[in-house]
């Protein structure tokens, strides 16, 4: 059933195809998994979410209307049991924190030059990355998650977060600074020099901006023309747009192992057996 679509399976799912289901479930695992991992930060609470969303999706799967999409209602039901975790843990952020002695190290491997995915092989930069998504409070990780990692847009997230729109991209422009400067020395960016002031914008949280479509034509004109004429604020700009290409090419790094597989399919076929 690889060639079907996702529209097709859901539809045969829920005419009571069995192995519709199961071959949706399958196909959609692996974000699921890496979701729960980078929300959780710890393998088995990873399964257990895994475990828990896949079977919630077969219990419901019958009732979807598809009124929002798959990947929407997916990540509602993954979020909705890492809140349980967090609770049940007493959650805390990760106690790990970026070694700035080997941060020059680190950024002799990170070429500047290099072009980001080529950045992220080295394992240094892909540590300092998930360390730094991982130091974000967890309103402002899963936001960053599910919009830079996973590519929801943000009504989609909002409407995963039940929150407003512009809640998101308020958060979301928080979490994309913080990350940027958490792994900045590790990219070989050097600290960013304070402007004079009244000469330099923010161009960090208006480009944030205008990638979610908050910045008028007029104000992008303007940031165009500054950048152009001004160094600092142009190397900014191109910190923010490789920070943002690593969370992009981060996603397919998790997969699911394959005893955690084997564990959900047993859960997910001894289910179906007792639904027949």
């Amino acid at each position: 059933m690889d060639d079907e679509t996702d529209a097709a399976l859901l539809a045969a799912a829920r005419a009571g195809d069995d192995a519709a289901l199961e071959a949706l479930l399958q196909r959609h695992q692996a974000q699921v998994y890496r979701f729960g991992m980078k929300m959780c930060r710890d393998p088995e609470d990873a399964q257990d979410v895994l475990q828990e969303t896949l079977l919630a999706m077969a219990r419901g799967v019958r009732d979807f209307r598809g009124t929002s999409s798959l990947s929407t209602w997916l990540y509602t039901i993954a979020r909705s049991f890492c809140l349980k975790k967090r609770r049940r843990s007493k959650f805390a952020p990760d106690e790990h924190s970026l070694d700035t002695d080997a941060a020059p190290e680190a950024s002799r491997l990170a070429d500047p030059s290099r072009a980001p995915d080529e950045a992220l092989a080295g394992k240094q930069i892909e540590h300092a990355l998930e360390r730094a998504i991982g130091a974000l409070d967890p309103m402002y990780r899963e936001v960053l998650l599910l919009r830079d990692v996973e590519g929801l847009t943000a009504p989609e997230v909002a409407e995963v977060l039940g929150l407003s729109t512009q809640a998101v991209k308020s958060r979301l422009h928080r979490a994309r600074l913080s990350v940027r400067e958490s792994i900045a020395p590790w990219l070989g960016i050097p600290s960013q020099a304070a402007p004079e002031p009244g000469t330099c914008p923010d161009v960090l949280t208006l480009f944030s901006q205008h990638l979610e479509g908050e910045i008028r034509a007029e104000v992008c004109a303007e940031m165009e023309r500054h950048l152009e004429g001004c160094p600092r604020c142009r190397g900014a700009c191109d910190s923010i747009k490789r920070t943002l290409a690593l969370c992009r090419t981060s996603g397919p790094t998790v997969e699911v192992p394959a005893a955690v597989q084997a564990s959900v399919k047993a859960a997910l076929r001894s289910f179906l057996a007792g639904n027949r």
